[in-house]
């Protein structure tokens, strides 16, 4: 019997009476990273949201009670150095245990020398290293990201995706990426949902082994299954939920 970690059956989100959302039925295994593509509106993030309980929903959902969340406009303290943003997420943590962890989040995301600045002294790269780091700190079994690469620019964005699929084996989290951004759903994720009309209409399987590298992107096999997804963003009739590739 698969273990799943995180599971949604019929789940519907509503804003004023306008469905955001309608039922989607979901799942995820253990230390799946799971992309969830789809045009602007098409309710991605009001997804996440609902699973995180930042917005009412109707339906079931099963999650942990512990997760990360980056979100794509940072969230940093800007009043606050890097370490101390890092912190924030385990500001109940007894003081060298706290300390302890932090230092451990700045080697792994390689930012040790920069501990001490402002969120305004780094770039949007960096600031994005530490939006995960604090999300990563208490040690979640689930991360969400949503769109976190979205305002980079694209050589930033490409560095930071094999980055975070580098960190991502380093850790095994279970991931949920929201994206609009087709290479980089695939280039990242084991799966990849997409979403129209306000449903799941497809889950594709990604054939690739980790890890993972640049060239990939410009096979034959990766430009196809850029295609595939591509159709199924488009308005054309798709099986819902289908489960393929």
């Amino acid at each position: 019997m698969v273990d799943h970690l995180i599971q949604t059956r019929s789940l519907s989100v509503k804003y004023d009476g306008s469905r955001a959302l309608e039922g989607v039925d979901f799942d995820c295994r253990h230390g799946e990273f799971v992309s969830i593509v789809g045009r602007s509106g098409t309710g991605k993030s009001s997804f996440l949201n609902a699973l995180a309980g930042f917005v009412p929903f109707e339906g079931e959902v099963t999650i942990p009670s512990s997760i990360g969340y980056v979100f794509q406009d940072y969230a940093l303290f800007p009043w606050l150095t890097v370490e101390q943003n890092i912190g924030f997420g385990v500001l109940d943590y007894p003081c060298d245990e706290r300390r302890k962890r932090i230092s451990e989040m700045l080697e792994r995301i390689e930012m040790s020398a920069f501990r001490n600045r402002y969120p305004r002294q780094l770039s949007g790269g960096q600031i994005q290293r530490v939006a995960l780091a604090r999300a990563l700190a208490p040690d979640p079994p689930v991360l969400f990201m949503d769109e976190p690469y979205g305002a980079l620019d694209y050589h930033t964005r490409d560095r930071m995706q094999s980055w975070l699929s580098h960190l991502w084996q380093q850790t095994r989290k279970t991931v949920l990426f929201v994206t609009h951004y087709i290479d980089e759903a695939i280039f990242l994720a084991d799966r990849v949902v997409v979403v129209r009309d306000k449903r799941f209409v497809v889950d594709l399987e990604v054939p690739f082994a980790h890890p993972r590298n640049e060239d990939l992107r410009f096979s034959d096999r990766f430009l196809d299954m850029k295609h595939l997804v591509l159709d199924h963003m488009e308005t054309r009739p798709v099986k819902i939920v289908e489960r393929c590739f």
